[in-house]
């Protein structure tokens, strides 16, 4: 492994400070896109009449390509920089939401969906690669605590901006016009990133390819650790942020309202991670607050379906909002410890190539139990899943 230009590691605080703050804001107006569509995308295919099933497989296309090139785009962000790698997913992300603008139905929003999944991959494996490189120990634990906050205050933002622009007008009005405005806005952000997140690193696809990747997997208990968190905590996710809205609906309860709830797990998420480091020391180390976040997710999915008040979906809201502010930078911060810098881009690459499985997944096998027996079988399964997951991997 060779680098293109002098070794940055001591980076100037100054630097690190500047490209930490503008990763930040970045992924921020990436993720106020991202958590738009987790409110926009199940409205509009339900307008369109799609069946739970069809719905499941419309949602799951956002994943689809990610989950074929997560770890060729680890190799991607080694060889170009983060810096490059960011902007030009950027300019992908806003494409694809201007299909689904000016292309009606559901071709444009099948288009849509890929393009954006796969952009919305390559920023923020991006912006991790950038982060990871920024420091060990606590010190990693609190950048990668922080930048979930951000992320977090972006998915509070999305929905309540998406639920607003859907209650103003019929159809789906602006909404996906507005979303293509953040994207270009966070693609702009990216040409401040300066320092290590423009180096270049000359690496094989012996060290970043998929057979390097499956060795890591096979043989390095953190990477093992860290890809089995961020399935559990994306499956949870990917039920919660997929098919709350949906359920909502079922209730009669308007986009407004829909918005607001979605918006609760993430404001949760936003409260509790610039507190991470801490509260990893109060439970006892990283092992159990693995433990607590992923029993936190399994509550509040399982019981989700078996209330119609919103008081009580608010209250299962903020569990998933616990697990979920806890489980991804916790995931992150395992891996980024564990591998050396130059296999640093593909291992997290397999990371996200898990997350964005998972992510495919859950929707399709929720749509199929939901139309077999209604959101209580549905909610309740997934949830059941998640605490076995979670007493195997206790047990071992």
């Amino acid at each position: 492994m060779t680098a293109d230009t002098p070794s940055e590691s001591a980076q100037p605080g100054i630097d690190a400070r500047r490209n930490f703050f503008v990763v930040c804001l970045a992924l921020t107006l990436c993720f106020v896109v991202y958590s738009m569509l987790i409110v926009a995308v199940p409205v509009y295919g339900l307008r369109l009449g799609a069946s739970p099933l069809v719905l499941g497989a419309v949602l799951s296309t956002q994943y689809l390509l990610p989950l074929l090139f997560a770890i060729p785009l680890g190799g991607v962000v080694t060889r170009y920089g983060g810096r490059a790698t960011l902007i030009s997913g950027a300019c992908l992300m806003v494409a694809g939401l201007l299909s689904m603008h000016f292309w009606y139905g559901y071709q444009g929003l099948v288009l849509g969906q890929l393009l954006v999944g796969l952009a919305h991959l390559q920023m923020v494996l991006a912006a991790q690669t950038i982060i990871s490189n920024l420091g060990t120990g606590p010190k990693l634990e609190r950048y990668f605590g922080w930048y979930s906050t951000w992320l977090s205050g972006g998915q509070v933002v999305g929905p309540l901006l998406a639920g607003y622009l859907l209650d103003s007008g019929p159809g789906t009005g602006q909404v996906f016009l507005v979303m293509a405005v953040f994207g270009a806005l966070a693609g702009l952000a990216g040409f401040w990133l300066t320092g290590q997140a423009r180096e270049r690193l000359k690496v094989t696809r012996r060290e970043t390819g998929f057979r390097a990747q499956w060795g890591l997997m096979r043989t390095n208990p953190g990477v093992q650790l860290s890809v089995l968190v961020t399935v559990l905590g994306m499956f949870a996710l990917g039920v919660y942020g997929s098919y709350l809205p949906v359920y909502l609906e079922s209730l009669a309860m308007s986009p407004v309202v829909i918005g607001v709830l979605v918006s609760l797990r993430a404001a949760v998420s936003m409260l509790i991670r610039p507190f991470m480091a801490p509260m990893i020391a109060m439970v006892g180390g990283r092992r159990k607050a693995v433990l607590l976040a992923l029993g936190t997710l399994a509550a509040g999915i399982t019981f989700l379906g078996f209330s119609e008040q919103i008081l009580l979906i608010g209250l299962l809201a903020v569990l998933v909002g616990i697990g979920a502010g806890l489980t991804q930078p916790l995931s992150m911060v395992l891996l980024a410890e564990s591998v050396d810098r130059e296999k640093r881009s593909g291992a997290l690459g397999m990371r996200l190539m898990a997350n964005r499985a998972i992510h495919f997944l859950a929707p399709l096998l929720f749509g199929g139990l939901l139309e077999l027996g209604g959101f209580v079988l549905a909610f309740g399964a997934s949830g059941l899943v998640i605490a076995v997951a979670l007493i195997v991997m206790q047990r071992r």
